[in-house]
């Protein structure tokens, strides 16, 4: 275990908005952490349900909540608890999600060996039902490594949440705070520490992203897939062609996805279809095709 009096503060944000059902365990998951210096900021988006009240009932003195109002960009929120935080490292997590409990400690100690490298990404896997993988963020379990991921982020080689993000607070004076005029922000954040920062990749699966039916609407889910196109359109001139084609390929296969989930069939097709322009010698847009008709015909 590391020595909390050596080591740096980590400061731990919170953006939350009616999550009283998930934001016990999410809170237990950060007090059952092996390194313990660290505080918790917490600012609830206006929430309907008495978080307040949840959070007030743990009696932590490193536990910071505040009230933020009804705002609705979480990047905002995000901001405001970064302007509050005390610590020289930064972590997020979502008020529904979980830690294994050597996560900081595992991080802190990746930064401090390569005092070199902006952030750190941890490992991790989605869930439905606690301790049971949907499935994780990389193939690989174990391991580290040191270096440039910036492209690996357009080649869906890391995963860009921040619940698996730690970063030194003094990259946000270079990579710039979260952009506050997209709902979804996150990516934006994670790529602009990747183009100033080398990073500490953590294979280990350290971070545990819930899934349930609240995680996002019908609204979001379209939004990201444009906030996508305008990432990869802003970057363009700093990629290779190919990578340009893949990052657009996987973009309209996950949207078709998407579509034939919400039962939007022939848009569905026509996302395939733009897949398969992208990557002409692929077979996936037309076995993806080929289901988008079945179900249609259904």
């Amino acid at each position: 275990m590391l020595n909390t009096n050596t080591f740096p503060a980590v400061s731990i944000i919170m953006a939350t908005y009616n999550r009283e059902a998930y934001i016990p365990a999410a809170i237990e998951s950060i007090r059952n952490q092996t390194y313990q210096h660290w505080e918790l900021i917490i600012v609830d988006d206006g929430s309907d349900e008495d978080i307040e009240g949840i959070v007030t009932r743990v009696k932590d003195e490193r536990i910071h909540f505040y009230k933020a109002g009804r705002i609705g960009v979480v990047g905002k929120i995000k901001n405001i608890a970064i302007e509050k935080a005390s610590g020289e490292l930064i972590a997020f997590i979502d008020s529904d999600d979980l830690w294994a409990a050597t996560k900081l400690e595992k991080q802190v100690a990746a930064l401090h060996q390569y005092p070199e490298a902006g952030f750190s990404v941890a490992g991790g896997y989605n869930f439905r039902i606690p301790g049971k993988p949907v499935n994780c963020f990389f193939k690989q379990k174990e391991g580290i490594k040191y270096g440039e991921v910036f492209i690996s982020f357009f080649k869906s080689e890391l995963p860009a949440y921040t619940q698996a993000l730690m970063f030194r607070r003094s990259c946000v004076d270079v990579a710039g705070p979260f952009n506050e005029s997209k709902i979804f922000s996150d990516v934006d954040f994670i790529l602009n520490l990747a183009e100033n920062f080398k990073a500490v990749i953590l294979y280990e699966p350290l971070v545990y992203r819930r899934l349930h039916d609240e995680n996002a609407s019908h609204t979001n889910w379209e939004k990201r897939y444009y906030e996508g196109i305008e990432l990869i359109l802003l970057y363009k001139n700093k990629l290779s062609k190919n990578i340009v084609r893949n990052a657009l390929f996987r973009l309209h296969i996950n949207f078709g996805e998407d579509l034939l989930l919400n039962r939007e069939r022939k848009k569905a097709i026509s996302h395939f279809f733009e897949a398969w322009k992208n990557e002409p010698f692929s077979f996936i847009p037309l076995k993806k095709t080929g289901k988008a008709i079945l179900h249609y015909f259904k």
